[in-house]
C-alpha cells in the first residue's frame, strides 16, 4: 500500500519506490531504501509526516503516493 495511506503510528516496512533514479537517490540519502522501517506520525489529504529512523520527514501526497509499504 502507498505511504499516503498506511496506518498512522505503526511500524512499516519498505517494499518499493517507484520513482524516476534521482528521486530515489534523494529518497535514499534521507534513509528511505527498500527494506528500511519507517512510521507514519500524521497524515492529512494524502501529506504525510514520517518518521524515518531518528528524524522527522514531511512529503507531499505525489511523493507519498510512490513509496509503497507493507
Amino acid at each position: 500500500m502507498p505511504v499516503s495511506i498506511a496506518p498512522l503510528n505503526v511500524v512499516m516496512r519498505v517494499t518499493k519506490v517507484a520513482a524516476d533514479e534521482k528521486v530515489k537517490k534523494h529518497l535514499e540519502s534521507l534513509g528511505i531504501t527498500i527494506g528500511s522501517n519507517i512510521k507514519v506520525l500524521q497524515a492529512s489529504a494524502g501529506n504525510v509526516i514520517l518518521i524515518v529512523k531518528d528524524g522527522r520527514l514531511a512529503l507531499d501526497k505525489t511523493l507519498a503516493n510512490k513509496i509503497f509499504v507493507a
